[in-house]
């Protein structure tokens, strides 16, 4: 069992905690039970994966499956597990594993799709994820100023739909949008005041969305590229949406329309 804080694979595996770490070792640090179940139920490669014996036991075929399909297995105390997650209250497993393994490519024509722009929250992104897979998004753009789509907290978020997700980060996203707008794919953005509520236009249509800022809503820039501006109508005195749930009721009305979920 591993015990010490001063073990390489400790300080290494704290390095993850560190975006600028996780890009310089191109790896991902997934933590708990969910992530991992959906490593291997894709058989997505692991680097390292450690466990602590409770967890082991109640887990020992995932821990068997995980185990054979990384390169080093380790049983870790909880002290140890406590300092290589970012998590308060870790579930008592965390793997290491590379970024680029089986990641998958953006469509260059997409059915639905999305384009999220200096999104801040991790677990907003996580749950637009989570959400994207549940609605058959064909996959995400997203800003280089928005947070690190790789954050711990976006996979955890994610409840394991992380790996599928096609997905993709522009420096310039307008440039994205522009090039699925010429291939005659509809853009449509979401904003308090528009002359359209979103289940007014056709969805049917292949189709991009675009989400902005939490705070600040999308740039000028975006909203000019959009064939269509829809509001989502709200109560008297309520300000704003969560970003993850207007991307689920936009997501789900044009799934609504195209009654497709085979």
């Amino acid at each position: 069992m591993l015990t010490s804080l001063q073990n390489p694979l400790v300080k290494q595996m704290r390095k993850l905690h560190r975006t600028k770490e996780r890009q310089r070792q191109n790896l991902l640090l997934l933590e708990g039970t969910n992530l991992l179940e959906s490593c291997c139920g894709l058989s997505y490669p692991l680097v390292t994966v450690c466990c602590t014996p409770e967890w082991q036991s109640h887990y020992p075929q995932l821990w068997k499956k995980a185990s054979q399909g990384s390169e080093r297995a380790e049983v870790i105390t909880h002290s140890v597990m406590e300092a290589v997650t970012t998590t308060v209250n870790p579930d008592g497993v965390v793997a290491v594993a590379s970024r680029d393994a089986l990641r998958q490519s953006l469509a260059t024509k997409p059915s639905l799709g999305l384009a999220v722009e200096k999104l801040q929250d991790p677990g907003n992104l996580g749950t637009i994820i989570r959400t994207a897979v549940a609605a058959h998004s064909d996959g995400l753009w997203l800003s280089a100023d928005s947070v690190d789509v790789d954050h711990p907290k976006v996979l955890r978020a994610s409840a394991g739909e992380w790996f599928r997700l096609p997905m993709a980060v522009s420096p310039d996203l307008k440039s994205v949008v522009e090039g699925y707008r010429e291939q005659g794919i509809q853009v449509v953005a979401t904003l308090p005041q528009a002359a359209f509520t979103y289940w007014e236009i056709d969805f049917r249509l292949p189709t991009v969305i675009l989400l902005g800022n939490e705070a600040g809503g999308l740039s000028a820039d975006l909203v000019a590229l959009a064939d269509q501006q829809v509001t989502i109508p709200l109560s008297a005195g309520v300000e704003s949406l969560n970003v993850a749930i207007a991307s689920a009721l936009l997501l789900y009305e044009a799934q609504r329309q195209r009654q497709d979920w085979g």
